[in-house]
């Protein structure tokens, strides 16, 4: 007869911005003229100026008169707030757990009596992640005038459309990927929408830039001074729009081009394919950027890892494909050697050395890295190595078997299933 194993589960925890607050959006259906005006201070909309004594800058149609432009600031709604741990505790009440299943909307902080909910603005709410669909630079907008955002956002990530053929590529539907232009089912109902996706490339590359550098200063106001931008771009727009991100946040904040695989195999194209996009990367002030190097592990290996060390001291050369091959012996290490030749001359370390009893020399005009000191110490510790008729320094995979990664990603997941035209 089988044993029935029960086990108790284990209390759910969901990640929270502990001390963080924001305000309250006002629920849709609780808004009127009086709860929630148009106007603040007097202004029903906010201006943003362009400062004209920058250089170098990119020139299109339109952009010498667009020195200034004005956004309405408009409330952003909220249309119904999910707590996550209820989603969870409704799974296992389906699973037959004995916790009491909760409603999905049962969240006190997130749902306050409705003699505070009309309150907008005025109070807070705890902190939490929030989708918000419109407009970009409405919503942006609301965050810096509404909110108080400015100068409190961290990291800012930007897919905006790339530009291709300036069309009206916005996708109403998401069981509907194909959109054709001045088809009435394939229009959304929604006028922000229309007016986003249509009058914004009214002038074709000349509004498209317009659009893309309002939208960058607004994303400036919001960083912190530490904060960082990410902009997804294609490589027709991306030398363009990279201009752009010089002009508003200054070459100087430049932090990399980071190129990634979006193909796994070649399309078909007439000329040369492209396999890449681009995701270019500026921080608001790049002495306060904060970042953290990444790591990827090292289990495969180029022509330069060729040598394996077995237990008995004794040395093979290998093929790459022999990297860690199951055929070696338990202990066996894996190296590859470096220069120990310096890239200038330097008469200090211009010598002869001697090691295992023959006598090697820096080339021609050339000089040993490091001093006599160190190279005994190098050889002491098991780490010089005849290379050709010199030395090299003995690196070994498990002294730090990780990579820095860097702005190639070759190796980018590609998606065969897309449900989105942008």
């Amino acid at each position: 007869m089988a044993k029935t194993i029960k086990s108790k589960k284990k209390p759910i925890e969901q990640y929270e911005h502990k001390g963080k607050q924001r305000v309250n959006n006002p629920p849709v259906g609780l808004v009127t003229p009086d709860t929630d005006p148009d106007v603040k201070s007097g202004q029903p909309k906010k201006t943003y100026q362009y400062d004209p004594h920058l250089d170098p800058q990119l020139v299109w149609a339109g952009k010498a008169e667009h020195t200034s432009f004005e956004i309405p600031t408009v409330s952003l709604h909220v249309h119904e707030r999910i707590d996550p741990r209820s989603i969870i505790e409704a799974v296992r009440k389906k699973n037959g757990s004995n916790y009491e299943q909760m409603s999905l909307f049962s969240s006190k902080e997130e749902n306050p009596p409705l003699r505070d909910a009309i309150d907008f603005y005025k109070h807070r709410h705890n902190w939490s992640n929030r989708m918000i669909a419109g407009d970009s630079l409405l919503v942006m907008n609301s965050l810096l005038e509404k909110e108080g955002l400015g100068g409190q956002v961290q990291m800012i990530y930007i897919d905006p459309p790339y530009g291709i053929k300036y069309g009206s590529n916005f996708q109403p539907f998401v069981n509907k990927r194909d959109v054709k232009d001045g088809k009435d089912e394939d229009l959304t109902t929604e006028p922000e929408m229309i007016k986003a996706f249509k009058d914004t490339w009214e002038l074709g590359i000349h509004s498209y830039l317009t659009y893309i550098r309002d939208t960058l200063l607004l994303s400036r106001e919001l960083l912190m001074e530490s904060g960082s931008i990410f902009v997804q771009m294609n490589a027709e727009n991306c030398d363009l729009v990279r201009m752009v991100l010089d002009e508003v946040f200054g070459r100087e904040n430049f932090v990399g081009n980071i190129v990634f695989r979006k193909k796994s195999l070649p399309l078909g194209a007439t000329l040369l394919e492209t396999m890449h996009d681009h995701l270019l990367f500026y921080a608001k002030d790049i002495e306060m950027a904060k970042y953290r190097p990444l790591y990827e592990y090292i289990d495969r290996v180029t022509v330069h890892w060729r040598f394996a060390e077995f237990t008995n001291g004794t040395i093979v050369r290998i093929k790459p494909e022999e990297f860690m091959s199951p055929d070696h012996p338990t202990g066996t290490r894996y190296f590859r050697l470096f220069s120990l030749i310096a890239p200038s001359y330097s008469a200090h370390t211009d010598f002869m050395y001697e090691f295992k009893g023959k006598p090697y020399s820096p080339p021609s005009k050339g000089s040993w890295v490091v001093g006599k000191e160190k190279l005994d110490i190098l050889a002491k510790v098991g780490r010089l190595q005849q290379d050709g008729s010199s030395l090299g320094y003995k690196l070994y995979h498990d002294d730090f078997p990780y990579r820095k990664i860097t702005n190639l990603w070759p190796d980018v997941g590609v998606s065969y299933e897309k449900i989105f035209a942008v």
